[in-house]
């Protein structure tokens, strides 16, 4: 039998900061909790990735690199890709999506670049499927691309909170399965039975927006809100 192959110093702090960064954050993640984790000292760390900063740089491109270099494997998967890639192997990529969640809502270029990724796999899964007569015509597919990217990244950064809801322990096989037909029925069939709200809204957005004359709501010239639903 082979023996599994050594993982490298500068790996195993990668790794370790990894799940440091996804547990604590950024901030509070320290350079001692990480070389600890590690089995490594805080000035070897220093020795490798230079600063705090660069080391959360190295991990930020090793979680890219893992979850999103395969475009096609995104756009033919998206999130559920990735949620069924870490069911097979949660060890590895559990720490990788919780760190990923936090890296979502950070303010860096790589936050950034991350998204922009997973958005242009979604315009790449969304054209084919327009292409073969799949997708009904969309007022802005710019917005419905980035809703569809969300509402895909969604059951990852919130898993937690969907398991519960769902009275799940977890990300779990089950899990997916009870999300497959629903999920399909809201995007092919929609959440309304008719057009009433859709209509509304399109009437109020057509209607130029004046300013109100201030004389209340009996005024004959204060501009009207939208209609309700009925």
């Amino acid at each position: 039998m082979r023996s599994a192959p050594e993982v490298s110093t500068p790996d195993r702090i990668r790794d370790a900061a990894i799940a440091a960064f996804a547990e604590r954050g950024f901030d509070a993640a320290s350079l001692r909790d990480i070389a600890q984790r590690a089995g490594v000292s805080a000035a070897l760390i220093v020795h490798h990735f230079g600063s705090k900063e660069g080391l959360r740089e190295e991990c930020d491109a090793y979680v890219v690199q893992t979850l999103v270099a395969d475009k096609s494997r995104l756009a033919g998967g998206g999130a559920s890709a990735m949620m069924r890639e870490a069911l097979a192997d949660r060890q590895r990529y559990e720490p990788l999506l919780d760190y990923m969640s936090r890296m979502l809502t950070s303010d860096t270029a790589a936050a950034d670049d991350l998204f922009d990724s997973l958005t242009a796999a979604t315009r790449t899964l969304l054209e084919q499927q327009a292409a073969a007569g799949m997708l009904r015509p969309q007022s802005d597919m710019d917005v419905t691309v980035t809703a569809v990217t969300l509402y895909g990244l969604a059951p990852v950064l919130l898993r937690r909170q969907l398991a519960r809801s769902l009275g799940e322990d977890g990300l779990t096989e089950t899990l997916l399965r009870r999300l497959t037909l629903p999920l399909l029925e809201f995007c092919t069939h929609g959440l309304y039975a008719d057009d009433r709200l859709l209509t509304a809204a399109h009437d109020a957005l057509e209607r130029p927006i004046g300013p109100p004359s201030g004389k209340g709501e009996n005024d004959p010239h204060q501009d009207p809100d939208p209609p309700l639903a009925d």
